[in-house]
């Protein structure tokens, strides 16, 4: 197994709810992973500027913002590794006509240690994909499809998040797009934000379809409390709460 990126940690208020990382994961991350048994985590890597999609990307966006960081996809892995679902919205699919949307997928080398994880947790071998889309007109090849479940319908963010945990899921990771995330977040459905801020810069002009990390809703300069801050070289790892935020 290759070396697995290490995160300094510059501040964390806390292990409560420690999903009980193995030796390497904990030694990366830079102690235990707190994550409640149920709730929605968004995860969302983002540049300097606010930009977290473009729509011109030779690739999948997160990729490209990111700048191919090592940590950036450890962590991704992880959160899909502690996770009942994942869930995406319909653009976030169509982006990405190869994606899987597993831990392993992400950053294989640490494919082993996911799974042991997930057998700690007592989770099925992968977490279901969800994928919420209004018109229901996704590529039925789609591989993610092959194991996931399609949303259908004008649902109501409360709506999308009863339908996961009517199918038994507790702990459910939202990795956007940016529309998806601001309509659970204006309804009060996400409860922690994972936000990666990557030292890159694309600037923004009338028009460009690139997109900030919440789209098309006006959310009255909500409020978020910081948990945690770790750093890989020049990228930023940030956890907010948003349940604790005033």
């Amino acid at each position: 197994m290759q070396t697995l990126p290490t995160f300094e940690v510059l501040f964390d208020e806390g292990t409560r709810d420690g999903v009980g990382l193995s030796a390497e994961l904990a030694r990366a991350w830079g102690g235990d992973l707190a994550l409640a048994p149920g709730g929605v985590f968004a995860n969302f890597v983002e540049s300097v500027d606010g930009v977290v999609a473009l729509k011109d990307a030779a690739g999948e966006s997160g990729a490209v913002v990111s700048g191919g960081s090592e940590a950036d996809r450890l962590l991704m892995g992880l959160l899909r590794a502690c996770a009942d679902a994942v869930l995406i919205g319909a653009g976030t699919l169509r982006a990405a006509p190869h994606d899987l949307w597993f831990p392993e997928s992400i950053f294989p080398a640490a494919a082993a240690l996911y799974t042991e994880l997930r057998r700690k947790l007592g989770l099925s071998p992968r977490p279901r994909l969800y994928v919420v889309s209004g018109s229901g007109n996704l590529d039925p090849a789609h591989p993610a499809l092959a194991e996931g479940a399609v949303l259908r319908g004008r649902l109501q963010p409360t709506e999308i998040v009863a339908a996961l945990h009517a199918d038994g899921h507790r702990r459910i990771v939202c990795e956007g797009g940016p529309g998806l995330f601001a309509e659970l977040l204006a309804a009060d459905q996400i409860d922690d934000l994972f936000l990666t801020l990557s030292p890159r810069m694309f600037g923004r002009w009338t028009g460009d379809g690139r997109k900030s990390i919440a789209e098309a809703r006006d959310l009255q300069g909500r409020s978020m409390q910081l948990r945690s801050a770790r750093r890989n070289g020049s990228h930023l790892f940030l956890r907010y709460s948003l349940r604790a935020a005033p």
